[in-house]
């Protein structure tokens, strides 16, 4: 196997993309216990971040026919890296969240076990839910919206009360969405080799149009978790945070809508930048809420 470097190792598993399962899954701890949370809480943050990065690199091994069509630049497609070097940095990355999980609490074991199955699926066969529309968001965002912020919640506190999954599923109905609108700039290698994506199935247009709503409507539950008493948090942070959340989300939609066919050809269309930074500002937000 050939000796790689860092840089190599850092493109295969995306930096960029471990900030939000690290920044939201320490926002659910201070949900929790209304505080900044205690140590063995950052414990639990990096084993959410090394499964995700765990979870990239196995995407890429499984994906890598397709990203030849569509990422050529990547480690594996560009023959910089070979499959045996991402399945062994992919596992030892398993291994560690898992490991580091068991010393939180057996309760936030049982849901890295259970998130790290869902990243398998999503990837790899015979499960391979990416080949499915609505299954391969579903296993995007229960992982990555709705368990992460329980996971952070666990980490502190139980999880029998309904707090943490009314938050968690507002995140979750966000990335159920926002979770398609990679694969636009995708759709000729996912179409070659058997995605049904939403773009693949439905065109681009179409497809752009069932994503808008989700950008910014389930920002709306925020305001019902406030009047409902479901959320504890400041209300007028709270109250502050959806309405702001809403108005940023449907700005995203605009900008998806006025030009739904540069989703296949721009892989830096604005929207990204937008929608990415949306899902960290409620993540943050919701943390504000129980400080203040």
């Amino acid at each position: 196997m050939k000796t790689l470097s860092l840089r190599l190792y850092l493109q295969l598993v995306r930096p960029f993309t471990l900030l939000a399962p690290f920044i939201g899954f320490l926002s659910a701890a201070v949900m929790a216990s209304r505080s900044l949370p205690p140590e063995k809480t950052y414990l639990g943050a990096l084993s959410a971040m090394l499964l995700n990065a765990g979870s990239n690199g196995l995407n890429q091994i499984f994906d890598l026919e397709i990203d030849r069509i569509n990422k050529p630049e990547r480690p594996l497609p560009s023959s910089k890296m070979t499959v045996a070097n991402a399945a062994i940095a992919a596992a030892l990355l398993y291994v560690a969240s898992l490991v580091i999980a068991a010393f939180v609490n057996r309760t936030f074991l049982v849901i890295v076990v259970f998130t790290a199955f869902l990243t398998y699926a999503y990837s790899a066969p015979p499960f391979r839910t990416k080949r499915s529309i609505w299954l391969a968001n579903l296993t995007i965002a229960i992982p990555r919206g709705m368990l992460l912020i329980v996971a952070g919640w666990a980490s502190v506190a139980k999880i029998s009360t309904p707090e943490p999954w009314f938050a968690g599923m507002d995140l979750g109905l966000y990335l159920l969405g926002a979770a398609s609108t990679k694969d636009f700039a995708d759709a000729d290698g996912d179409r070659k080799f058997g995605c049904k994506t939403l773009p693949v199935v439905l065109g681009v247009r179409k497809s752009v149009h069932i994503v808008a709503p989700f950008l910014s409507l389930p920002f709306i539950l925020i305001l019902v978790g406030t009047a409902t008493d479901v959320l504890t948090g400041n209300p007028v942070v709270l109250v502050a945070l959806s309405i702001g959340l809403v108005l940023w989300g449907a700005y995203a939609a605009y900008l998806l809508l006025r030009n739904p066919e540069a989703l296949a050809t721009e892989r830096n269309h604005p929207s990204w930048k937008h929608m990415y930074l949306i899902l960290l500002t409620a993540q943050l937000g919701l943390a504000a809420a129980y400080l203040l």
